[in-house]
């Protein structure tokens, strides 16, 4: 034997036995405590808050993250929010989202969603349908419009957080009446091109989804819609041509900024800023910028509503926002839900209002002295978004966004009959997940 087996062999007898059912107890003995160290570990143990993940845009306002912590302080302990800031760009956030929601990642308790997603996300099955109270106390109040974003098939599967409109902005010192249609606009611009004045009309015209949403506001204010109702075709017709023809005779005109075809929203303020223009069809975020950027432009910078496409028929401008989900996987649904409604409620929409410059989606607060104080422009909202259009709902809205924005790009080369042709057949295929998006 080697000198390890001989120790072995010299042990008293029964010695290794008794030995080891004294280890045994023991560990016995221990487990109960380590299972209870592990629970308290275990971020929404018995003792302990559970851990909420939310998941939205970047906010540099403090909007957000102030509504996550006061909404965790208000449940007494029951659960603590954390917000995780997604990518700034909209596809980058869909996509980090769609990655971990395929996966069946649990992580995800409450989604921010663009206002164009929860058909796709529903149909998915990432989602929750809102229920019961949930469903009740989501509803309670809010705009009608951006409630529509968050159904699909006649369920609501989020609530709307906030909601985003288009106005129509103007400088007074170069026309003293804001015009109300768009053959109007272009008719202004050119006589103050002819006097030599600024005259551009700044607009989104860049190949990305600012081109589809300026079409798909043009469309419903013609009476028409992208889609059929169903959303299993599309329905295009005669208002598709007529607004197709707006935007070619923009951007035929001398309204049409020598950028037209690259532009999106910030170029839009900047290029408003500079002094070269007198229009601008944008988001409410461009007053605060005005007012601390141009300080002597601001003196004559108003608004209007977003103008129309026939002088009979009111505006329906396209709405933006984002709708709050709860995760399919989420292991606290319940507290996620109780959440949600947290973060949208009234304290949370009018700090992000007066912070973040973001809409509310409750009623009642467009008529609350604070909020007009610093949107005196609220009516004008108000009236937009509860006019207002949606951009089709359909789990393809991805691929037939693309087809809009490609056909129709640059706005100086469409014509008319043969663009909305062209799309009709591009957004079949992409319905039928048929061909190759361009």
């Amino acid at each position: 034997m080697d000198g390890r087996a001989h120790r072995i062999a010299g042990r008293p007898a029964g010695t290794g036995s008794r030995a080891r059912g004294a280890r045994r107890l023991r560990a016995l003995a221990v487990l109960p405590l380590l299972a209870s160290t592990l629970a308290s570990c275990g971020g929404g143990g018995s003792s302990g808050p559970v851990d909420l993940n939310w998941y939205n845009f970047s906010d540099d306002s403090g909007a957000l993250a102030e509504a996550a912590t006061n909404c965790g302080r208000a449940s007494n302990g029951r659960y603590v929010i954390h917000y995780n800031k997604l990518p700034r760009a909209a596809d980058a956030q869909r996509q980090q989202l769609v990655r971990r929601l395929a996966a069946q990642d649990s992580a995800l308790d409450i989604l921010g969603l663009d206002v164009t997603w929860a058909p796709e996300f529903a149909e998915a099955g990432w989602i929750r349908e809102w229920t019961g109270a949930n469903k009740a106390r989501a509803t309670k109040g809010t705009l009608a419009v951006p409630l529509k974003t968050a159904t699909w098939k006649g369920k609501l599967y989020a609530v709307p957080y906030n909601a985003n409109t288009q106005l129509l902005w103007y400088r007074t010192d170069l026309v003293p009446h804001p015009p109300k249609t768009w053959a109007q606009m272009i008719a202004m611009s050119r006589d103050l091109a002819a006097r030599n004045k600024p005259h551009y009309v700044e607009i989104q015209g860049a190949q990305y989804e600012g081109l589809t949403v300026w079409f798909n506001s043009l469309v419903v204010s013609a009476g028409g819609s992208i889609l059929t109702p169903n959303a299993m075709a599309p329905s295009l017709g005669p208002p598709a041509v007529t607004a197709a023809g707006v935007m070619r005779d923009l951007a035929d005109s001398p309204a049409a900024d020598p950028s037209l075809s690259n532009q999106m929203e910030d170029q839009n303020r900047l290029a408003m800023e500079s002094g070269t223009a007198a229009f601008e069809v944008n988001y409410p975020f461009v007053y605060p910028s005005m007012k601390a950027n141009k300080p002597q432009l601001f003196k004559v910078f108003r608004w209007a509503p977003y103008p129309r496409v026939d002088a009979d028929r009111p505006s329906r401008p396209t709405i933006g926002g984002i709708d709050l989900a709860i995760g399919a996987y989420s292991r606290h649904p319940d507290e996620a839900f109780e959440a949600a409604l947290c973060l949208r409620n009234r304290q949370n929409q009018m700090t992000a209002a007066l912070k973040g410059g973001l809409p509310p989606t409750l009623r009642s607060l467009y008529s609350d002295p604070a909020l007009i104080k610093s949107y005196p422009f609220a009516a004008d909202v108000l009236s937009a978004l509860q006019l207002g259009s949606v951009r089709p709902q359909t789990p393809a809205y991805q691929n037939v966004s693309i087809a809009i924005s490609h056909t129709l790009s640059p706005p100086s080369g469409i014509q008319p009959r043969s663009a909305v042709d062209r799309l009709r057949g591009q957004i079949n295929d992409a319905l039928q997940s048929k061909g190759l998006i361009p």
